[in-house]
């Protein structure tokens, strides 16, 4: 994870660069941004489960075939 003093640089240079008027701003896009990622990584993990729990239903057995076998002389 990020220690103290990276976050301070990181602090410093994002103020540096886009200023205090515009970064207030820029931070709450951003975390917008994230929120959505996040959403929508939960979505699709959501739809994986789902699917995996579908694909996870016993299924019927097969019918046995009604043809005989091959050699064998039909009724």
């Amino acid at each position: 994870m990020f220690s103290v003093p990276d976050i301070l640089v990181v602090s410093v240079l994002a103020l540096l660069l886009f200023g205090p008027d515009r970064l207030p701003g820029i931070m709450r896009q951003a975390g917008r941004f994230m929120r959505e990622v996040q959403n929508t990584s939960h979505s699709f993990v959501a739809e994986m489960e789902r699917a995996a729990d579908v694909s996870e239903e016993p299924r019927a057995p097969e019918p046995a075939p009604t043809h005989p076998p091959d050699g064998a002389k039909a009724p």
